[in-house]
């Protein structure tokens, strides 16, 4: 009767086991159609020319290796070392299991091992580690067995080393080799093949392998005797398999491990990795993390990848040696594509993107808005303000003082609108914008395209917001006045939201994704859209007056030979320093200042202090000409002609520059130059600066000051 009622209870267990796998099947297809397991690629992202830029890859910065990618030693040993009848079991290792449930039932701790490599690869797809119970484990075994079913041993080792983590940051196996052992093979880092993972070592591999189980217990780095003892346990296992020689054996026990000092974390996979972290979020809002991710879209962007490396080595040949980083952004007019984008000097070391998130005042380079905004009103470039030091009482402040100095306290009595301009007049741009009013000129950048939401208080006039300008919305609002005075973007601008029209979705980083087969995405190509943001004729006036900057006035080191017109800022105590400004091709603004800190630039020039027309109007230079190379080069353009002098002040009888396509409204009449009272007295070279304003409205802190101390 005993053996009877034990073979019923078996029976019922059995029974009881079998009906709850049957019973889960229902969440199978939870991971087989999980983008990433289903086809494992990352996507690709390449420039504008087709040249490729990187990888897509989430924060843990995976990529995913085919099974050709990957050592045969390395499947060997994770075989060896986790789940030895890997090929023999249909997803279940009973005999496994069985001990691992009665440790369980033993313990009450629910945390024994017995799980095989299939039922490992479940748990990490479904989640379930904070649920480690008896019934978890069998739900991952029931999936398990019936994941077998459907996959094949190698897709499902192949799919598991590549969402495993490896300690040190690297998740999956391709991270875990360029981690660990990218130092052995120089050259595999650059999106081979071959793959880091398909030149692993038995040693190397055996090692990786010993880390699955527990990554910091088996970390090289902190804890190299336990890691090495894992690894030869690993290799004993490989040698008693079969898999390894005696010789092999021997020899890859006696190799040591990598030192601490080789073992490099996981990088960015990316040539331009400011722009590719930019563009990252982009392509998640509107495909999903795991199209973007694990999905294998091919992405076509606007970024020129020999651009961009000019711009990178026009920022670090200025600022080498010097404590003061850069940024810049480069923009083409026609499209609203950013060609080009340096948010530092080092990603890697400081992945903060100062050109997306950086914010910083942005001193006199803000004044072009002050300046459209009254053309826009019907003031004349002709009017004659008086330059000398100004204090305005601050609205709604009955002691407080708004005080105006121009750099280097220079005043010369009078001067146009058009000469302040060039000469960067603060006393007069705060009378003019005192006049049209600080919010008609806060809606003007903001039509323009500056995103941050910008503070009314009387010092913004001159640059002292409450909240800085990134060098991203900057380049973006100058682009708008390239463009003949209209915002540029398109259906695949930054901004992903469909309910915001196509003109108004920001800079433009994504010409076009198609699919892993290469078949266009349904909306994924980019449709140009503009939006007229300023009357053309002010917009060519105001050209033709920043033109004058360039030509004579506080940016003459951006002069490239060819048309150009812009403006230089720089804020309290020479703590930022910016050239913002365009040719009839491409916009581009340049920032320099201390990443982490306003801390003053005051001897970095050649002993001098760092002003907008100093280092930054010398990389923009460097860039246009960059710029202005290639296309020769690609011939697309022939080289630029010298252009007429500029008269100080004045503005050129040179038409403006209409974006391609547009028709040109008529030149508005050449303004001519006021009869001074004083001969001006132009700065120093980089004066566009904001002026001493203090006071502020808004409870905004003035930061427009840049009056010597």
């Amino acid at each position: 009767m005993a053996a009877i009622l034990a073979g019923l209870g078996l029976l019922a267990l059995v029974s009881t086991v079998f009906g709850m796998m049957m019973a889960v099947s229902q969440d199978l297809p939870a991971i087989e159609n999980y983008t990433e397991f289903r086809t494992s690629q990352n996507s690709q992202v390449f420039d504008a020319t087709g040249k490729k830029i990187g990888t897509l890859t989430g924060n843990n910065n995976r990529i995913l290796d085919a099974s050709t990618d990957i050592s045969q030693n390395m499947k060997q040993a994770v075989v060896a070392v986790e789940d030895r009848r890997f090929y023999e079991h249909q997803g279940v290792d009973f005999r496994g299991i069985g001990r691992a449930i009665l440790q369980d039932v033993v313990t009450g701790s629910g945390q024994q091992g017995g799980s095989t490599i299939t039922e490992q690869f479940v748990k990490n797809a479904l989640e379930a580690q904070n649920s480690r119970t008896v019934f978890e484990k069998l739900r991952e075994a029931a999936l398990a067995y019936h994941l077998e079913k459907r996959w094949t041993k190698d897709k499902i080792l192949t799919t598991y080393l590549n969402t495993i983590y490896f300690g040190e940051g690297a998740y999956g196996i391709e991270a875990a080799a360029r981690t660990y052992f990218g130092h052995s093979h120089p050259g595999c880092e650059n999106d081979g093949p071959p793959t880091c993972a398909s030149l692993l070592l038995p040693e190397q591999a055996a090692m990786l392998a010993g880390i699955i189980s527990s990554p910091s217990a088996y970390d090289p780095r902190l804890h190299p005797e336990a890691a090495l003892g894992r690894r030869n346990h690993v290799l004993k296992n490989m040698y008693d398999q079969g898999v390894l020689s005696g010789a092999d054996f021997r020899n890859a026990t006696a190799q040591a491990l990598p030192a601490p000092s080789q073992i490099e974390p996981p990088r960015e996979d990316s040539r331009a990795p400011y722009f590719t972290s930019w563009l990252r979020q982009q392509i998640v809002d509107r495909y999903g993390a795991g199209a973007a991710f694990s999905g294998g879209l091919r992405i076509r962007t606007t970024l020129d990848l020999e651009l961009q490396q000019r711009a990178e080595t026009a920022i670090t040949s200025h600022l080498a040696g010097i404590a003061p980083t850069g940024s810049a952004v480069v923009i083409d007019n026609r499209t609203g594509g950013v060609k080009a984008m340096v948010g530092g000097f080092d990603f890697r070391q400081r992945p903060f993107n100062l050109a997306t998130n950086g914010h910083r005042q942005p001193g006199s380079s803000f004044k072009p808005f002050t300046l459209i905004t009254a053309l826009a009103k019907g003031r004349s470039p002709n009017e004659v303000f008086t330059s000398e030091l100004k204090r305005f009482p601050v609205p709604g402040s009955p002691h407080e003082r708004f005080v105006v100095h121009n750099y280097n306290d220079t005043y010369v009595g009078s001067r146009t609108l058009a000469n302040a301009t060039t000469f960067s007049d603060n006393s007069v741009y705060a009378q003019l914008g005192l006049q049209v009013g600080t919010k008609a000129i806060k809606r003007t950048a903001q039509n323009l395209g500056i995103e941050t939401n910008i503070s009314t208080n009387p010092a913004m006039i001159l640059g002292g917001l409450k909240h800085g300008v990134t060098p991203l919305e900057m380049a973006y609002a100058y682009n708008s006045i390239a463009h003949d005075g209209e915002r540029v973007s398109g259906t695949l601008g930054s901004l992903s939201d469909p309910k915001v029209p196509p003109a108004d979705r920001g800079p433009v980083a994504i010409q076009e994704v198609k699919d892993s087969h290469g078949r266009l995405l349904k909306g994924g190509k980019n449709q140009i859209a503009t939006k007229r943001v300023i009357p053309a004729k002010v917009d060519h006036t105001a050209i033709q007056i920043l033109q004058t900057v360039v030509a004579s006035g506080t940016g003459k080191r951006a002069q490239t030979g060819s048309f150009a017109w812009g403006k230089t800022g720089t804020t309290e105590n020479n703590g930022d320093a910016w050239f913002c400004g365009a040719t009839h091709e491409i916009t581009a603004c340049v920032w320099v200042g201390h990443a982490d800190s306003n801390q003053p630039m005051e001897t970095e020039f050649a002993g001098q202090p760092v002003d907008g027309g100093t280092f930054p109007a010398q990389i923009w230079h460097d860039i246009v000409v960059a710029f202005q190379d290639l296309q020769v080069q690609r011939g697309l353009s022939k080289p630029k002609t010298p252009i007429a002098p500029v008269t100080p002040g004045a503005v050129s009888p040179a038409p403006a520059a209409p974006a391609p396509q547009q028709p040109a409204a008529p030149a508005p009449t050449p303004v001519p130059q006021q009869p001074p009272a004083a001969a001006p007295v132009p700065p120093a070279d980089g004066g566009g600066t904001g002026g001493g304003a203090t006071g502020g409205g808004d409870g905004a802190a003035t930061g427009a000051s840049t009056r010597r101390r």
